[in-house]
């Protein structure tokens, strides 16, 4: 009887220090409402999307960012629309303070290469419309604050560029170009 208690202590001492260590990341999920800033004298259009993505080990992560602005390019009119689409594929680099569960604020930046789609209509005697596929960049900062586990707040401000192939028909070769605006957004977080 004795072999048979020291056999169940030592397959339960193995079952519990042999397990693994539960792993914990941050995900998130924020819907989000913006304003595109293509100069000075810009009034800022409407942009709205939703930006998911987690944080491994607290501090570095990758986040998803889909977002669209219906009047990037000015105000719709009668005889013009215009709208874009933006896809972006980001690292983020943020600090907890207060930790990565509960209540806290994480500052962050971030960083990343995506696609964008640019549609335009231009009506007059007949409609014409052109839609451009693009390869973007995006660099930002901001800060999400959370008021308990699973509900917090999140703003940032990123710089938008569009990346162009310059020399066509010798591989790839991309540059910035002058479409480029910055974005101003705020949404709830979820994680």
């Amino acid at each position: 009887m004795r072999g048979v208690t020291k056999a169940c202590l030592l397959c339960a001492a193995a079952a519990v220090f042999g397990a693994p260590a539960q792993l914990r990341a941050d995900g998130y999920v924020t819907p989000w409402v913006g304003l595109n800033l293509a100069s000075q004298a810009d009034d800022g259009r409407t942009a709205f999307g939703v930006t998911t993505g987690y944080m491994g080990a607290g501090i570095f992560g990758f986040e998803a960012d889909v977002g669209y602005s219906p009047d990037l390019f000015g105000s719709r009119t009668p005889l013009r629309a215009d709208s874009a689409l933006t896809v972006m594929g980001n690292m983020i680099l943020g600090v907890p303070i207060g930790g990565t569960h509960g209540a806290g604020v994480r500052p962050f930046v971030t960083a990343g290469l995506g696609f964008v789609r640019a549609h335009s209509e231009v009506g007059t005697i007949g409609e014409v419309s052109q839609t451009s596929n693009a390869f973007n960049y995006d660099v930002g900062v901001g800060m999400m604050g959370f008021f308990s586990q699973h509900f917090g707040l999140r703003g940032d401000v990123r710089y938008l560029g569009l990346l162009e192939d310059t020399n066509r028909f010798a591989g790839v070769d991309l540059e910035p170009t002058r479409l480029r605006h910055w974005r101003v957004s705020a949404g709830v977080t979820f994680r």
